[in-house]
């Protein structure tokens, strides 16, 4: 299991609390250190749309030039910017096998993995 964010998120770290507190081995990908590849964010668009993990409620995405801002109509422009600038990704990213899930949610994460 892989789970994909950066460290001084406060959601990635609840969700990393919440994997270790229930003994869920997991392997982290800072996105800061690491960055995000093109294949990657290209899985994730295809599993999920890119409008379901890229977070325009975030800071990255209020502070953005309105032309940019604008100049984002599809995956075209999205997924570029995404990986330029990973911290509009909504983290934590979850990939568990065929799970993929973007955020921190005590159900989903109760659902999943204490199956």
């Amino acid at each position: 299991m892989k789970v994909y964010g950066i460290t001084n998120c406060n959601t990635v770290k609840k969700a990393l609390d919440w994997l270790k507190a229930n003994n869920v081995d997991y392997e982290f990908h800072d996105f800061k250190k690491m960055g995000i590849s093109e294949q990657k964010l290209n899985e994730w668009n295809e599993k999920a749309g890119y409008e379901k993990f890229m977070n325009k409620q975030g800071l990255t995405w209020k502070q953005l030039d309105p032309a940019i801002k604008e100049s984002v109509k599809g995956v075209a422009e999205a997924l570029p910017l995404m990986q330029q600038k990973t911290s509009m990704i909504k983290r934590p990213v979850i990939e568990d096998g065929g799970f993929l899930f973007f955020g921190f949610d005590e159900a989903a994460y109760t659902a999943h993995f204490k199956k």
